[in-house]
């Protein structure tokens, strides 16, 4: 049997309720503030949208009932489910889009650390318990990190190791993980296997992020500009391609 107007109505105002519940959620948590600002300027434009698209139908209801001398109750109801609909729509599109691996150490400090902490939390699901600890934590030091960056000359040759540290290396790391076949994952190698490995090395950038944090707040330029050759002498290669673990082998 075809539902009545009224419950549609009543269908699709509980899915609007519900999707906006969502969407002030923020769909994933946030590990850090600058990728939770972005969330909350992606959401302060989809209310923008939203109010244009109210005022647009509801301008749209006027013209007709100036135009017929009145829309009836029909009309009406027919008003309501468009503008629900309008807000159903423009509360779930656009999606808010994950960032490319290759576009996250671009832009400012400020654009470079929330790119990478939205593209952690987008695979934050994926990660073993120990990793998503580490990378909830990254995410507040990346917010302190970006803090003391901001206030540094970015052609600072210190400032570009940092950079490539947190744009490139540790999102590296855990794409490199994140090739490996989920079956070859417990497999060890070097007596560690690929989830050891991946929380190993999360621990050991945080400690590096932690210590880097508090040389910019000393303002030891000097000893960032050691660090980041270290940095980039450790991390700098082998991020690129997944670690390959041997196939396990046939009985």
């Amino acid at each position: 049997m075809a539902n009545s107007p009224a419950q549609d109505s009543q269908r699709i105002l509980a899915e609007a309720r519900s999707t906006l519940v969502r969407q002030q959620a923020g769909g994933r948590r946030s590990i850090g503030q600058r990728s939770a600002d972005i969330k909350r300027q992606h959401r302060g434009k989809k209310l923008a949208r939203m109010a244009m698209a109210v005022s647009v139908v509801l301008v749209g209801a006027m013209v007709a009932g100036l135009v017929l001398d009145g829309i009836g109750f029909t009309g009406v109801m027919l008003l309501g489910l468009a503008i629900i609909a309008a807000l159903v729509f423009f509360a779930t599109f656009p999606k808010l889009k994950v960032p490319d691996l290759a576009a996250l150490n671009t832009g400012d400090v400020r654009t470079m650390v929330g790119r990478t902490e939205l593209w952690l939390e987008a695979q934050r699901p994926a990660l073993p318990a120990p990793a998503v600890q580490l990378v909830d934590q990254i995410g507040v030091q990346l917010d302190g990190l970006g803090l003391q960056l901001e206030g540094i000359d970015p052609a600072e040759p210190a400032v570009g190791e940092v950079r490539r540290l947190v744009g490139e290396h540790l999102p590296g790391m855990v794409e490199s993980w994140r090739k490996i076949p989920p079956h070859l994952r417990k497999e060890e190698r070097g007596g560690r296997n690929a989830d050891q490995q991946l929380s190993d090395g999360l621990g050991k950038i945080s400690k590096e992020i932690d210590e880097i944090t508090r040389q910019l707040a000393a303002g030891d330029l000097d000893a960032l500009a050691v660090r980041g050759r270290y940095l980039d002498y450790r991390y700098g290669e082998g991020l690129d391609d997944a670690p390959q673990l041997a196939a396990p082998k046939e009985a």
